[in-house]
Parts: C-alpha cells; structure tokens; sequence
C-alpha cells in the first residue's frame, strides 16, 4: 500500500487514518499483540470514522491490521484487570459499544480487509463492516466462553444477522477457531484470496467501489442500515428520500450519457 501523507493521529498511535486517494484505511497498529483493540482504540474509531464520512474525497473505508500475522486478535487482554472490572468495566464497554455502533451506522461503504488472526473483538469489527474479505489462510473464532466474558445482545444479533443463529451458537459455544475456508462456508465473509494477493485485491476491489456513483451507494447503504433495526423504527422516507435524490441527480445524467457513449462514467456526487 502506498503511504501518503497522514491525518492527524486520533488519541493513539495504534490506531493509525491513512487516506490513499477514495480508501480511508484503518489499521490496528499494535503488531507485538497481534493487533489487539485497547480502550483508547475504541475510543478513537468514531473520530477516525466521522472524519472520512465528511471527507468528500473519502468514498470507501478500508480496515485492516499492521503487518501479516494478524486482522485484530481481540481485547488486548493487558488491560482486562485495569479496564474490564468494578467500575473501570462500564467506561470500557461504552466505549467499545459506541466504537461497534459508529461502525454500523458509518454512511460510507466499509470493508474488512483480513490476514492472519480475527478473533473476538476482531471478529466483531469484521462483522461490523459491509463487506469482508480473508486471506485464505486467515483464522477467525470468538472465545469469550474462554474467558468467561459475556456479550451484550448488539454484538450476537449482528453476527447472527450474518451467519444465522446455528452457526452463531456454533462459534460462540464452541469458541474454537475456524478456518478461513470454514468462515466462507458459513457466510462469515464474502470471499477467499490467496493471502500474497491479497492487498492488491482489496485495493482494486475498494478503488471499483469508489468508482461507483456515490449517491447510489450511499442510499443502499442507508437501507442497509434501517435494515439493521426493528421493523417499527425503520425510517422509509428517509430511504425514499435518498432514492429520489439520485434520480435528480447530475450522476444519473451522467450514467445515461455514459452508458449511451459506452465509456466510463464519471461520477461527482451530486
């Protein structure tokens, strides 16, 4: 990956912004504990992400973890005497859960880019994006049944909105780990790339994103994002509203002349 200029550091250095043109990457930059998510990791996310959702640059947000041996491997355990009980714990999980829900409700297309190690936590930020894809050597599990941690009705509604409830109860009563060919199986990712191929996919795949007409996108994903609550709190005209937007818009003109002209659009955003 290239490594152009980056914006401000976000509370820790080991969580690192790094824009490459239309990819916001965020890596997990804690490699000597395979990439584990601290308390200050949590709480930087949502600025990191709030700063490319009002980057008009930014059209696509790419995570991944530093080096080769790791996505993110969980909580970073050092900290669960200090910050995951009394009264430290609460701070904690507000945190994390405010991290996890900035992550859902991003309004840009996000992807999980994952080689090595995707475990608990890591799994969760996975789960949390819109698209993931694994090296095929890549390891995913959730042993919180290990650690005798206990997770909130969020986090297992979303993995199982993703996998279905069997294999959900799978991964977390057995909190084994599952091969990368396991979690392609049972839908945990979308698909498999030979882990020396894999950064040049992912930025040809995020960069194909890119070129797509934002406003289209950003209504799908906005549905995709009503879809995640209850029935009675989806909010349509909202939906229906960014629907109209794009048929107003000087990108559906484009695509039009695009199409008839057979070249490639060039898509602005308005």
């Amino acid at each position: 990956m290239n490594d152009p200029a980056a914006p401000p550091q976000f509370l820790t250095d080991k969580l690192i912004a790094r824009k490459n043109g239309a990819i916001g990457w965020v890596i997990f930059n804690n490699p000597d504990r395979h990439n584990a998510t601290s308390y200050e990791m949590w709480q930087s996310l949502p600025m990191v992400l709030e700063a490319y959702v009002k980057d008009p640059e930014v059209r696509v947000i790419v995570f991944r973890g530093a080096g080769e041996k790791a996505f993110s491997a969980g909580a970073d355990i050092s900290q669960f005497k200090e910050k995951r009980s009394g009264a430290a714990a609460t701070e904690y999980n507000a945190a994390a859960d405010a991290a996890g829900q900035a992550l859902r409700q991003c309004a840009k297309p996000t992807l999980a880019m994952i080689r090595g190690y995707c475990i608990g936590g890591g799994t969760a930020v996975a789960v949390g994006c819109d698209i993931r894809i694994a090296a095929d050597d890549a390891r995913f599990g959730v042993p919180a049944a290990k650690l005798g941690l206990g997770y909130r009705f969020d986090g297992i509604k979303r993995l199982a909105s993703v996998v279905g409830p069997a294999r959900t109860a799978e991964i977390f009563f057995t909190a084994r780990q599952f091969t990368a060919q396991e979690a392609l199986q049972m839908g945990l990712v979308n698909r498999l790339v030979p882990a020396a191929e894999l950064e040049g996919f992912v930025e040809d795949y995020a960069r194909a994103i890119a070129l797509n007409a934002p406003l289209t996108i950003a209504a799908v994903k906005r549905a995709l994002i009503e879809l995640q609550k209850d029935p009675a709190e989806h909010d349509l005209a909202l939906c229906q509203r960014m629907v109209d937007a794009c048929f107003a818009s000087e990108d559906y003109r484009e695509g039009q002349s695009a199409f008839m002209e057979k070249r490639k659009p060039r898509f602005t955003g308005r």
